[in-house]
């Protein structure tokens, strides 16, 4: 039979006969709602302001005291090679310190692929508050260890142990938090409240550096070295236990809810539950590959910079450049409250503009701006490491401010915390938490002060070709839910948007 048109690209599909659609125009539009049915106004969730903002600060609050807990021991890396690795050189001593340091990130994949597919099957909350949990046995457990001299190689041993808790529940932390905190925020403000998150992670890290530099000063590094050490790692429990209230007092998320009330029989759906319990990772890595290869590559450019500069910096500084540990930490500390002041209007920014256009600028400033920030830092004087700390700290804030909202949006919402955990930890335990030792290796092998710089360049790279791939998901729903407004007018206004235009 001969074709009576030709096929052409049309709303109906991508290769729709046209004269077919001009003699049957009822049945394709029957098709066509069917592929993509109206939504109805009970579809489309709208969120309650004061519930958004409950939720936001809960999840950003325990990000802070989890990791407040976590950079306790980045920022008391010298104290603790000397505590716990006595013998050898300062390199040795240091070397080994940020190898435990990286321990911890060795297991935070398996954190991600418990706590994740758990948070999609039992909840988002009750996983984050056992993330936090384990998180405070952990921190508050490294402050009760003896030292070496007391105990010999227990004492090491038993400090990777609980390093090895630490990354444990970090694995199950960021993947839930932001999930947590996507799924509540309305689709056209998520980047702001988003922002909240790493607002709290920069808080956490602003506290541990603030009080680890508060009690070098005033006990000195002889008393730090002998007890002093173990007073921010015992601080982590009462904090805990604040975190702890403040997330099981929450109703877990909205899209979550609607998830589990969207099978009418609840024996299929328990059934449809113990199905993914047993599939969910395989189902992960086989159908949702290609987000999760793309979540890794941003996640791990992401966090080579983070560490290097959050991390890692007060480090370089004071075993570089001869700065005292407290001086160093004082430079961060200001850098890092510079960046909490504008970190929620980065989330407004990419609400306006985009995540990419947002993440972009992130990445392109690490590579332009890594080697002139890292010689202005060599120079040494305040003024003139103020200012490379500064220009890196901007490229940052632009990636802290919109990965939060960028990343859970990539995958939906029946497997968005566990392949968000998995991709997230597997990227972070590849590069993340092995930044310090890697530069202070780099540094050590070639004698080159500026390989922090280059190493940050490197990924910068990946990261730029990694945002150039992703989608654009600002103001759009999150994959898997419907529509999540800010009132009433907003969720009318989609229903009409949908109606059919009459016709006289």
């Amino acid at each position: 039979m001969e074709r009576e048109a030709a096929t052409s690209p049309t709303e109906n599909g991508p290769e729709t006969d046209t004269a077919a659609v001009r003699r049957h125009p009822a049945l394709f539009r029957a098709i066509k709602r069917r592929k993509n049915p109206r939504l109805r106004r009970s579809d489309i969730t709208v969120t309650d302001e004061a519930a958004v903002k409950r939720a936001v600060k809960a999840a950003s609050l325990g990000n802070a005291m989890e990791w407040f807990d976590f950079g306790i021991y980045a920022y008391l890396a010298g104290t603790i090679g000397r505590v716990f690795f006595p013998s050898g050189s300062d390199t040795a001593q240091l070397l080994s310190s940020f190898a435990t340091f990286a321990v911890a990130f060795l297991v935070r994949p398996i954190g991600g692929m418990v706590f994740g597919p758990m948070g999609d099957r039992i909840g988002r909350k009750k996983v984050l508050a056992l993330t936090m949990i384990l998180m405070a046995i952990g921190t508050a457990a490294i402050g009760f260890i003896p030292s070496y001299d007391s105990i010999g190689f227990w004492s090491p041993l038993l400090l990777i142990l609980f390093r090895l808790l630490q990354g444990f529940s970090t694995g199950g932390e960021y993947g839930g938090a932001s999930t947590f905190i996507a799924e509540y925020a309305p689709d056209k403000r998520r980047g702001f409240f988003g922002s909240f998150l790493e607002l709290g992670t920069l808080a956490g890290y602003t506290g541990a550096a603030s009080l680890v530099t508060a009690l070098t000063a005033g006990l000195g590094s002889d008393t730090m070295d002998a007890w002093g050490w173990r007073i921010p790692f015992l601080v982590a429990a009462p904090l805990g236990i604040v975190g702890i209230y403040l997330r099981l007092k929450l109703d877990d998320t909205p899209a979550f809810l609607k998830l589990e009330d969207s099978n009418v029989h609840i024996s299929e759906a328990a059934d449809a539950v113990e199905t993914t319990a047993r599939g969910d990772l395989a189902k992960i890595f086989r159908t949702h590959w290609r987000p999760l290869v793309l979540c890794i590559a941003l996640v791990g450019a992401y966090n080579i910079t983070d560490y290097m500069l959050l991390s890692y910096m007060p480090t370089y500084l004071s075993d570089e450049l001869d700065y005292s540990e407290s001086h160093g930490l004082m430079i961060l500390v200001a850098t890092m409250v510079l960046l909490m002041l504008i970190i929620n209007q980065v989330g407004r920014l990419s609400d306006h503009f985009g995540r990419k256009p947002l993440l972009m600028t992130g990445m392109i400033g690490f590579f332009v701006l890594s080697t002139p920030a890292f010689l202005l830092v060599r120079q040494g004087s305040l003024v003139a490491v103020s200012a490379g700390m500064l220009m890196l700290g901007l490229s940052l804030v632009c990636l802290l401010g919109t990965m939060s909202a960028a990343l859970p949006a990539m995958f939906p919402t029946n497997v968005r915390y566990g392949s968000l955990s998995v991709g997230y930890n597997l990227s972070a335990s590849l590069f993340g938490g092995t930044t310090p030792l890697v530069i202070t290796a780099l540094i050590s092998v070639t004698g080159s002060e500026m390989m922090p710089a280059y190493y940050s360049m490197a990924a910068a790279l990946v990261g730029v070709v990694a945002v150039a791939c992703m989608k654009e998901t600002a103001q759009k729903p999150l994959a898997g839910s419907p529509p999540s407004v800010g009132t009433e007018e907003e969720a009318a206004e989609i229903v009409e948007a949908q109606a059919p235009t009459p016709k006289f």
